[in-house]
């Protein structure tokens, strides 16, 4: 008996010992496995853009890309927007506050659609149907919706010493003030290719 005891003693221990390795070597691939997730949505993919030819939006040319992970159809929007900021005489950096409205807002598509905090918001920068942002026709105009957003920002007090963000949410007021600060280096970067002009993090004063 005391040697069926030992045995099975035996037995007993290289099965405990098999089940805390088993449960080791399960922890030890799931802690791999999430880390494998977690760099994998830390690190998107890259993007590939179709191969098409240059094109020139309004004295500014804009290639098949990708800039900051946007390619041509989307960069064309950019460049509008850029546009618009140049006709009213405003500089590279507020030229990225309206670029990276528009990322924060469609990723620079002009859509003609809204969401379910506003049904009625239109085109790349999802203007409102109140009365604020003119017809139909102007919100779904990429330049034209660009050219109303600076002009509100214009008249907003203060607005040269606000972040990025802060302007972008005083002109938009969405829900979250910061919503836009995610965007803003690919809007200096989309900028800085298309213009070739550095884009300070700061308004320049005066």
């Amino acid at each position: 008996m005391r040697r069926a005891g030992i045995a099975l003693a035996s037995v007993f221990g290289v099965g405990v010992v098999a089940a805390v390795v088993g449960v080791v070597v399960l922890v030890v691939v799931a802690v791999s496995s999430l880390g494998g997730a977690a760099r994998s949505a830390a690190t998107p993919a890259a993007v590939t853009c179709p191969a098409v030819a240059d094109q020139t939006v309004g004295g500014i040319v804009v290639p098949a890309g990708p800039v900051a992970g946007f390619c041509q159809d989307r960069l064309v929007n950019a460049a509008q927007v850029i546009n618009a900021a140049r006709a009213l005489g405003i500089g590279p950096h507020t030229q990225a506050v309206g670029v990276m409205t528009a990322i924060g807002e469609s990723s620079l598509v002009n859509l003609d659609h809204g969401d379910a905090a506003g049904p009625d918001s239109r085109g790349i920068l999802q203007q409102r149907d109140n009365g604020a942002w003119g017809t139909y026709e102007q919100r779904m105009d990429p330049y034209t919706a660009a050219s109303m957003f600076y002009a509100k920002l214009v008249k907003v007090p203060g607005w040269k010493t606000m972040t990025p963000t802060q302007v972008a949410h005083a002109v938009q007021v969405n829900a979250d003030p910061d919503h836009y600060s995610r965007s803003w280096p690919a809007a200096k970067q989309i900028v800085e290719t298309l213009t070739g002009e550095t884009v300070p993090d700061t308004t320049p004063q005066g």
